[in-house]
């Protein structure tokens, strides 16, 4: 037995001191530790912040383009709130609050992340370069994941770095490269990313779902929509989640509706709806198949029929207005605008269950409103979809084009208050009678249906009627405005906060709309009307005066003094003036515009503004609709030869210039002979030839410095400088234009001094001599000792024919009453080169 002992003793040591039974043992441990202790928990910390955004994620239908995975952070434009909405949606926590531990210290994402790091570091078990212990792929892959959702793709792709660089045999390294291609595509660098994503090939079936969710979205985002519609098809197909691909479908229909493949779009949001097993997808889809409806070949009668039937059924009936906005879409598309519009009404009728289709609504409606060029009624409904919406973009861009339509407001309610007063101003006494004396008998009229109206209301107080519209007396159960005053800050007074009187003011539109400034506003039905916003723009006021059915309250107001009729005058002929020019400037519209400014013209207003009016035209039309300006072409050489207006519509600024050919400056040498020999009309005529048969030649601009030598010749001074003045308007960034500038800086600060040549004689503006000829020196002329004005540098003022232009150096001037890249300021806040400021 002690033999046996001895034996084993030794047998037992040497097992013992073997250094690879031993390593392999460490590497089990480690993996056995790392797997169910460090990643274990690395693991729960990312599955648990996963699941919060899950529940936090609000789709926000109104930006382009939905996200295949919930799992993102929530997309712009969404509003989520830690209260409760008054009309009852689920209560989310706001991004920044997401994903927070306990102590508020630190995130879950970084938890995760710290875990991984913590189990790489304990449990990495390397030799030559390689690492042994398996659990490391799965450390490094929780440590890229945990770090991609972080936004910080740089610091995942160090982490996935490892895997290929050490552990490039591992059977699971598709899927590091499905995590390294999402990481080139958050950084934005789609061509690495589709490389990666095409690299991989015949993946098990886990990792394929996975690739081609990622690859299409990063399709998407890279603005490849056909390559996208096509993954998306495939990872409908590898996905087997009803949730997962019903967001696929419906992002596809997205797609396929903004590349106008109508048809193919419906099919997809149709089996978006069908594998939803969300309420708020199964309605938007809904929403999303009407639009696609195509006037010509679908049948309406049939899709209208569909969606007024499924509008009356269980829960969706609380989305009644989201099946009237969609029906109203599809009427405009099949070109029934009246049925359309009493769609959209009827949508604002029932019950908000959505602010940004609310808002929508309100667009639609004011868009009626615009195509008609009545841009007041337009801008009354765009303040109240400003007012809904929630999406930011959307209505950042409506409140700037509310914002244009106020101040086009302004200017028409002038123009028609002014025009009333004068019209009066022009009637008799009798006349002035009858007028108001009908206007007072319809008053009455108004004012008995008023309070009959309001007499029936009263009847009616604090009786439940069973209407339960937003607009209603028995809407209940809303918050808001009450809400926002027991809320304040410290439980001060509520008017003293201007954030909490902004939030109380939108609350109120969105639960009572826009309602009118009158008695038992609560009680009524009646809402604000366009009538009333025009009212109120023209300066009329609900406060009833006592005296408003006098008609003497009436024509002793109109004014009977020349001085203010003209003021009255002006102001409407100046008004007009930026009303015309708002109207293509805002909004493009030529059209109305020009009708705008040749009625002001024909209006005979002051020459100032007529001129104005005149230029305006010509500006707008001339390369647009050439017969529109020929008329104000036209008026302005008749009637304003002499202005650098008239000049500018002889030959007005070219957009591009060609390069110069030898014809051209050898024309060129022609008509400078002709100048140095003294034969200034006929080198004129040889500069107009010329230019009429090269208009967009680049030696344009030195053929119009030599004939404004030529006018100085010929015509005198004040000619010669309004046409150095359109040179330099039309070529200011030429050489020419600089030279222009220059001369005319002289020109003008001698224009009241007497010039006097080298004895002391006066001299007139027709002696000057030209700078340049060849028989003489420096601002000498032929048979002549007068000098030019000393500051000029003489030698330098003439371009000489062999000199080079490069084409980049001459370029579109900016139109007068407009600066380049920015529209045309309204009248009162414009100031340009030789165009006085006008009043408003």
């Amino acid at each position: 037995m002690k033999k046996f002992i001895l034996l084993i003793i030794p047998i037992a040591l040497l097992f013992a001191c073997n250094s690879r039974k031993g390593e392999n043992k460490t590497v089990g441990l480690k993996g056995f530790s790392a797997r169910y202790n460090t990643l274990y928990n690395s693991k729960d910390a990312l599955e648990t912040e996963l699941k919060n955004r899950k529940m936090a994620y609000k789709d926000n239908f109104y930006e382009p383009y939905i996200r295949i995975l919930t799992t993102e952070q929530a997309p712009i434009g969404t509003n989520l709130e830690a209260e409760d909405s008054f009309f009852g949606e689920k209560q989310f926590l706001p991004p920044q609050s997401l994903g927070r531990s306990p102590s508020q210290n630190t995130t879950i994402l970084q938890i995760s992340e710290a875990k991984a790091l913590k189990a790489i570091e304990k449990y990495s078990v390397q030799k030559n370069g390689e690492e042994k212990n398996k659990a490391m792929f799965d450390a490094h892959i929780l440590l890229a994941q945990a770090r991609l959702y972080q936004d910080k793709p740089l610091e995942a792709l160090d982490a996935l770095s490892y895997l290929f660089n050490n552990m490039n045999g591992d059977k699971r390294l598709d899927l590091a490269k499905i995590y390294q291609g999402q990481a080139f595509a958050q950084l934005k660098d789609y061509y690495r990313a589709d490389e990666v994503f095409r690299s991989l090939t015949d993946l098990k079936k886990e990792y394929n779902r996975l690739k081609t969710v990622y690859y299409s979205q990063m399709l998407v985002d890279a603005g490849k929509k056909d390559e996208a519609v096509a993954e998306l098809e495939n990872a409908f197909g590898a996905n087997k989640n009803r949730t997962l691909r019903s967001r696929i479908a419906f992002l596809r229909g997205q797609i396929l509706a903004s590349l106008d493949k109508k048809e193919e779009a419906r099919e997809s949001f149709t089996s978006a709806y069908k594998l939803s097993n969300d309420f708020e997808f199964e309605v938007k889809s809904q929403v999303e198949i009407a639009k696609t409806f195509n006037g010509k070949n679908d049948d309406y009668e049939g899709a209208k029929q569909y969606l007024e039937s499924i509008s009356k059924k269980g829960t969706y009936a609380s989305r009644k207005n989201e099946f009237y906005y969609a029906l109203g879409l599809m009427a405009a598309k099949a070109g029934k605008n009246d049925e359309a519009q009493e769609f959209f009404k009827k949508s604002l009728a029932e019950k908000m269950s959505d602010p940004q289709v609310r808002g929508l609504t309100y667009y639609e409606i004011g868009r009626n409103y615009f195509s008609q060029n009545d841009y007041i009624g337009a801008g009354a409904y765009y303040d109240s979809a400003v007012a809904a919406m929630t999406y930011a973009p959307e209505k950042q861009r409506l409140t700037e084009l509310a914002s244009n339509i106020k101040n086009i407001t302004k200017n028409y309610y002038l123009v028609k208050k002014n025009d009333s007063i004068l019209a009066l101003t022009r009637m008799s006494e009798p006349e002035r009678e009858v007028f108001f004396t009908k206007y007072i008998d319809k008053l009455k009229e108004k004012e008995e249906k008023e309070l009959a109206l309001q007499k029936q209301e009263e009847r009616t107080k604090g009786f439940d009627t069973g209407d339960y519209n937003a607009n209603s007396l028995s809407a209940k159960g809303q918050s808001g405005f009450q809400d926002l005053a027991n809320t304040g800050r410290g439980g001060g007074f509520y008017f003293a906060n201007q954030n909490t009187v902004a939030k109380g003011n939108a609350d109120f539109k969105q639960i009572w709309g826009n309602r009118a400034l009158q008695d038992n506003w609560r009680f009524s039905n009646r809402m604000s009307t366009i009538q009333d916003v025009k009212n109120e723009t023209m300066g009329l006021g609900t406060v009833r005066d006592p005296r408003r059915l006098e008609t003497t309250f009436y024509t002793e107001k109109i004014p009977t003094d020349a001085e203010a009729i003209a003021a009255l005058k002006k102001d409407r002929d100046t008004a007009t003036l930026g009303l015309g020019r708002m109207y293509e400037d805002y909004f493009s519209n030529t059209a109305l515009a020009t009708k705008t400014l040749y009625d002001l013209a024909d209006s005979k207003p002051d020459s100032e503004t007529r001129l104005q009016a005149l230029y305006q035209i010509f500006a707008m039309n001339y390369e647009k609709n050439p017969t529109a300006a020929e008329r104000a072409k036209s008026m302005i050489l008749a009637d304003y030869p002499y202005t650098s207006y008239a000049e500018f519509v002889k030959n007005p600024k070219n957009t591009s210039f060609t390069k110069s050919s030898a014809d051209v400056e050898a024309a060129y040498s022609a008509a400078f002979d002709l100048y140095s020999q003294g034969k200034y009309e006929d080198s004129r005529l040889a500069i107009e030839s010329a230019i009429a048969k090269y208009p967009k030649d680049a030696l344009v601009p030195k053929f119009a410095l030599l004939n404004a030598y030529n006018a100085g010749k010929t015509a005198g001074k004040e000619i010669m400088i309004l046409q150095l003045e359109q040179l330099a308007l039309n070529y200011g960034k030429t050489m020419e234009g600089e030279k222009a500038k220059s001369i005319l800086a002289n020109l003008k600060s001698e224009l009241k001094t007497e010039l006097k040549d080298n004895t002391g004689k006066t001299l007139s503006p027709g002696n000057i001599n030209p700078p340049g000829s060849p028989d003489t020196g420096p601002g000498q002329g032929t048979g002549s000792t007068l000098q030019m004005p000393s500051q000029i540098n003489t030698s330098e003022n003439i371009v000489q024919p062999g000199d080079n232009v490069k084409r980049d150096e001459i370029r579109r001037p900016p139109v007068p009453g407009k600066t380049e890249g920015t529209p045309a300021l309204p009248p009162n806040q414009r100031a340009t080169k030789g165009v006085p400021l006008e009043r408003e």
